[in-house]
């Protein structure tokens, strides 16, 4: 829609009048992690953050969720609706891709109510990377190092100001009075340029091929002897999934008080990586073995979600690796799987 101009010396004027007509999030320190956590002040926000622990996804998918109430009495259901009005900001582009997919999902077919009703009371102002956050991060073999739309405000760093990219009209007032905030010049559309292009030298590419090729590559690795091996290695802790900025299986139970009269239905986050998951009726287990979790695990990244919503289920920021206590990351996976179908190949056509 626009670019503006935000000095950075007025953004703590800024954070403190989106905290008197909102619920804010943002990212902030916490034993010596960030985290995505409510904001009551501009001193907590911390723009400059590595990455977080958990990703934004929380504020419109939370860990837990009540659905409804009911009673037995009267056999009345109340739904619960979060309808608080909602900023999150400082989220970088690899969530902000990773919400675009959960957009897809959760608002795919049947609409799912709680997601939707965070959605619309949940505004997003992100911000440009402009270096790597980590080591484990291949945000740039994803396409998922910047993005052009899917936000409300868009925060690019130019030194002593911010450009801010207004996309919606939601986010347009968020900004709407606000006297430092000025329309952007011709001289300022150039700087933005010019720190987008000097960005991407710093970002390596971390994976072995192209990623167009990833679905296909998995096709044709089903029965690699890899996933046995990944198997071998892997604690089924669900670390993986629990950081995961694109993992959205959930679990639902009841809580009813004393009398059994009245209760509540809960939705929580849960793992395909957990040995219970896959577990059905009559005591079969589809996905029994380590194994085949973890190469459902890396379909689901790299080819289910593709084939279902026409998007990649990883966005490369690499909070995984960074959690797995053995090691096992999408990087080293992928190029393994790569690098072996190669050889296969050239085996295959070698006289």
């Amino acid at each position: 829609m626009s670019l503006r101009v935000l000095p950075k010396a007025a953004l703590p004027a800024w954070v403190d009048q989106l905290c008197a007509g909102h619920r804010v999030a943002g990212p902030k320190p916490l034993h010596g992690q960030h985290i995505f956590g409510e904001i009551h002040s501009s001193s907590e926000l911390e723009l400059g953050y590595p990455t977080t622990v958990i990703p934004p996804k929380k504020y419109l998918f939370p860990q837990v969720e009540e659905l409804f109430s009911f009673r037995k009495d009267t056999g009345e259901i109340t739904p619960k609706l979060d309808a608080r009005p909602t900023v999150v900001l400082g989220v970088h582009t690899c969530d902000l891709h990773a919400m675009h997919l959960l957009d897809r999902v959760f608002q795919n077919g049947y609409t799912d109510q709680h997601y939707q009703a965070h959605r619309e009371n949940t505004l997003v102002v992100s911000i440009e990377c402009l270096v790597p956050c980590m080591e484990h991060s291949f945000c740039k073999s994803m396409g998922t190092l910047s993005a052009t739309d899917g936000f409300d405000l868009h925060l690019t760093d130019l030194g002593e100001e911010y450009a801010v990219d207004v996309d919606t009209e939601r986010g347009a007032r968020l900004l709407e009075g606000f006297a430092p905030a000025r329309p952007a010049t011709e001289d300022d559309y150039h700087r933005v340029n010019r720190v987008m292009s000097e960005k991407w030298p710093r970002f390596p590419l971390r994976l072995d091929f192209d990623v167009t090729e990833l679905p296909s590559l998995l096709s044709v690795s089903y029965d690699s002897k890899l996933w046995d091996e990944l198997g071998e290695r892997c604690l089924a802790c669900a670390m993986c999934t629990n950081v995961c900025p694109t993992c959205y299986c959930f679990n639902v139970a009841d809580e009813v008080d004393l009398t059994l009269n009245a209760g509540r239905r809960l939705r929580m986050w849960d793992s395909c990586q957990l040995d219970k998951f896959a577990s059905v009726a009559g005591g079969h287990d589809f996905r029994k073995t380590r194994a085949r979790r973890q190469r459902h695990r890396f379909f689901r990244k790299g080819k289910y979600q593709t084939d279902a919503f026409g998007l990649l289920g990883c966005v490369g920021c690499g909070r995984c690796a960074q959690a797995c206590l053995v090691n096992i990351t999408p990087v080293d996976t992928f190029n393994a799987l790569y690098h072996r179908q190669t050889q296969n190949t050239q085996a295959e056509v070698r006289p």
